[in-house]
């Protein structure tokens, strides 16, 4: 790894009435870490200066209205837009959703386009982003429309990784979604981003069960024996070290989860309630399994405290580095995968 790298991360800025703006501006505020990556925040120059003095704080920000002017040392401002935006701190306002839409297209755009190396995804209120040209549930689903492969939420953590089969969807809709085609394209997902994301060679993956007990033998639903059991069987079949399916009651309360390299959840809340109660303030987010590296925090936009000066920027500041980490673990694999001389000879 060169020493002078500049690694270029845009952060798309989120709802503007949340925590957000202030988060990252903490992050940012000490300028000794300018010298490990180059942040370029997709927003204003003017919204953001309104922050800087709303929260006291002495960061300067450079601002440019072309990619090809981003500046290394510096905290850059891309500007999106130039208006004035009407900030109402903790309150959810749709016109405030449309400024967040379009701070995220056009970080992406520039992801796509090799102008930024990693995008860090400031938090979004769900509700407020809806639109006739944007009908996602959130970041995930939509980066994966916009990059290349099959998104995967990953939540992770220095001693815990979680990642999904089934995401934003309601609970009464889970077992429909979980198919034999589903659990081996998300096992295959996590895998791979173990091996080129986390320098893990082999990993090891524990799947947890559908149904409470994974089902006790059909007395609490069939669904653990007729399609996740089988479908592991299969793939441990053919070499894959994947596991369960477990309990999920008492999976991570007995620290099961300490013998695997990553977990993957059935739903939404089974994965996420352990995850953030044992890692909170330390967890990210990270979209695996796409062409492309975008980390964010593992909280949303906080609005009974927006504004206030209390937010942690903890976890934000943990997603900039764990993107920088994976962008440059992803970076050597594909460089020794393409040449695997290079590694024997470095």
């Amino acid at each position: 790894m060169k020493t002078n790298e500049h690694i270029k991360v845009g952060i798309s800025i989120g709802d503007l009435n949340g925590i957000g703006p202030e988060i990252v501006i903490k992050t940012f505020e000490d300028s000794r870490s300018l010298e490990l990556y180059t942040p370029v925040i997709f927003a204003s120059s003017r919204i953001m200066n309104f922050f800087r003095k709303h929260f006291s704080s002495k960061i300067n920000f450079h601002e440019i209205n072309d990619l090809d002017k981003i500046a290394h040392g510096k905290v850059n401002v891309f500007n999106v837009w130039k208006e004035a935006v009407n900030i109402q701190f903790g309150k959810e306002d749709k016109k405030i959703g449309e400024y967040a839409i379009k701070s995220l297209e056009s970080a992406v755009d520039a992801l796509k386009k090799d102008a930024i190396d990693v995008l860090v995804t400031a938090p979004i209120n769900k509700h407020n982003i809806q639109s006739d040209t944007f009908n996602f549930p959130g970041h995930t689903n939509y980066l994966e429309q916009q990059l290349e492969g099959n998104s995967l939420m990953f939540m992770i953590s220095e001693n815990l990784r979680v990642g999904l089969l089934t995401d934003h969807v309601p609970v009464k809709d889970v077992p429909s979604y979980i198919t034999e085609d589903l659990i081996r394209q998300k096992v295959a997902t996590v895998s791979k981003s173990l091996i080129q994301d986390f320098a893990i060679s082999k990993p090891k993956i524990a799947v947890l069960a559908i149904n409470p007990h994974a089902g006790d033998n059909g007395v609490i639903g069939n669904e653990d024996d007729t399609v996740l059991k089988p479908a592991l069987e299969k793939l441990r079949q053919e070499g894959s070290l994947v596991y369960g399916p477990y309990s999920a009651d008492s999976f991570f309360g007995s620290n099961s989860y300490k013998n695997f390299d990553a977990v993957i959840a059935s739903y939404h809340d089974q994965g996420l309630i352990p995850f953030k109660t044992i890692t909170f303030g330390s967890g990210v987010n990270y979209t695996a399994g796409l062409n492309k590296v975008r980390t964010s925090p593992d909280h949303g936009t906080a609005y009974e405290i927006a504004g206030k000066g209390e937010a942690d920027e903890s976890s934000f500041k943990r997603a900039v580095f764990a993107g920088i980490e994976i962008f440059r673990r992803r970076r050597d694999y594909n460089l020794y995968a393409k040449n695997p001389l290079k590694k024997m000879t470095r």
